[in-house]
Parts: C-alpha cells; structure tokens; sequence
C-alpha cells in the first residue's frame, strides 16, 4: 500500500488480509471516519473492523459501529455486534444510553466517497481527499516500526504533533478510555473529510463545522475536523476488578461526554 492508494482501494486491501498485531491484549485493525461535528451540534464517527480479538463470534463478518453524540451530549453507540464484543466494552460508562446492536450499512459510491446506513435511522454520505499534512502523516504511519506503535511516549509524541498538523484541536493515541483500559492507537493512513451529508431520524444534521467545545470521553479526544484513518487499536485485556462492564451506563449525563 502507498499513500497515493484511494480510501476504497486500502479499505478493500486491508478487509483482504487483515493483520492483528502481535500482544496478548485486546486489538483489532480496520477503518473508521474518527469523528464528524456539524454545525448542529450534532457529531457522528464510523469504526469498521474486518479482524479483532474481543469479537471472536464475527470475526466472518466485518464488525462495524457508528457512533453519534446529540446537542445534549448524549452519546449513543449503535453496533453489529453485542455491547461485550463492540465498542461498547470501553465507552459504555460515558452515556446513559444503552449500546444499540443494529445492521448498519457501508458502501463506496465511487473510491473517495461513501455511504452509510443504519435502516430506517440512518443515512450518512462522506466525502474524502488528500491535503498536505494527511499525505504526510500517512507516509510516516505506513514507515514506522510496528515497536514505535506500541509505545506509549512515541504515540504522546505523535499526538502532540499531529493535533496542530491536522487542524483536528487536542489529539490522543494513548490514555484510557471511559470503561478504564488503557488504549494505544496507530493511525497507519489518513484522509481528510471533504464534504459530509447526514440524516438522521428525517432530520438534517447541517453542515461539517467545529465545535465550540471539543468531545472527549476520557482521554480519548474526538477531532474537530473530519478525518478517515485505517490502523490499528490496542486496549487492555478487560479486568472485572478494574474495568467497568460493557453494560455499565452513567446514571446522569457524565462529564466526559464533552
């Protein structure tokens, strides 16, 4: 894979074979859009993985989840799979709003766009491209060791430097998540976010614009400018002792929803 590949073509590469690191925590390796703002206030993320190893029961099926975060802050994560073997597991602690386990669609209407569905909910188009700081850090995510993406202080380097790059606001690939494990994300290539369309329950989310306050859950920071990512993730094997269940939701809005 090069960075001049179109978003279709790597996704399509990385569904083929995909490629688990290495480690006896729990990973998984795929795409996603890491996060959408609009001017609505509304905010919507996409994650599709084709391999993981905390959702061994689809692992025939590419497990897929869409994120979506109202006006209010409320977050609701709609996914193919059970809340224990989605993204769920590490986010459920952040909404008062059970994990949703749904069909949600994804097509390539041409090798820069695409569409995704959840039926009768959902409808949601995006349109990506290349800008000079994506291309960049795409040729040193596809360069680095895989060592470098396991280590902590060059993900917190990364990060520092990727944020202000990207225009993206506060960046993270490292920190814990809502539930308590720890995560170590490597963004192998990226694409920018040109253009996006949304409707979600008959109603138009509006436009791609900033926040005025950018979403964090913990320390997972969600970016304030659209951005695809194919890579990896990697969270702590769940503790019961430790971590919260998937099925642990906040009794009140929390405060990590913004």
């Amino acid at each position: 894979m090069t960075t001049t590949s179109t978003p279709e073509r790597a996704v399509v590469a990385i569904a083929a074979r995909p490629n688990l690191p290495d480690g006896s925590d729990e990973r998984a390796c795929g795409f996603g859009i890491m996060g959408l703002p609009f001017d609505t206030d509304h905010y919507l993320a996409y994650r599709e993985f084709p391999a993981s190893s905390f959702c061994p029961a689809y692992r025939s099926v590419a497990y897929r989840s869409v994120w979506h975060r109202d006006p209010g802050g409320r977050w609701t994560f709609y996914a193919t799979a059970p809340a224990e073997q989605s993204c769920s597991r590490y986010f459920s602690s952040a909404t008062t709003v059970p994990a949703v386990q749904c069909d949600i669609t994804r097509s390539w209407t041409d090798p820069w766009s695409l569409s995704i569905g959840i039926p009768g909910l959902l409808r949601w188009t995006v349109s990506l491209g290349n800008t000079l700081a994506t291309r960049a850090l795409s040729r040193i995510g596809l360069a680095l060791p895989a060592w470098a993406w396991a280590s902590p202080l060059v993900l917190a380097a990364l990060s520092r430097a990727a944020g202000p790059v990207l225009g993206t606001g506060e960046m993270r690939l490292t920190g814990s998540v809502p539930n308590g494990q720890g995560f170590r994300v490597a963004p192998h290539q990226i694409w920018a976010v040109r253009d996006s369309r949304a409707v979600l329950h008959g109603a138009e989310l509006g436009t791609v614009a900033a926040l005025a306050t950018q979403c964090r859950l913990a320390d997972f920071r969600l970016p304030q400018r659209g951005l695809c990512v194919i890579g990896t993730a990697r969270f702590d094997s769940f503790d019961p002792a430790r971590h919260m269940s998937a099925r642990h939701t906040a009794a009140t809005r929390p405060e990590t929803a913004r």
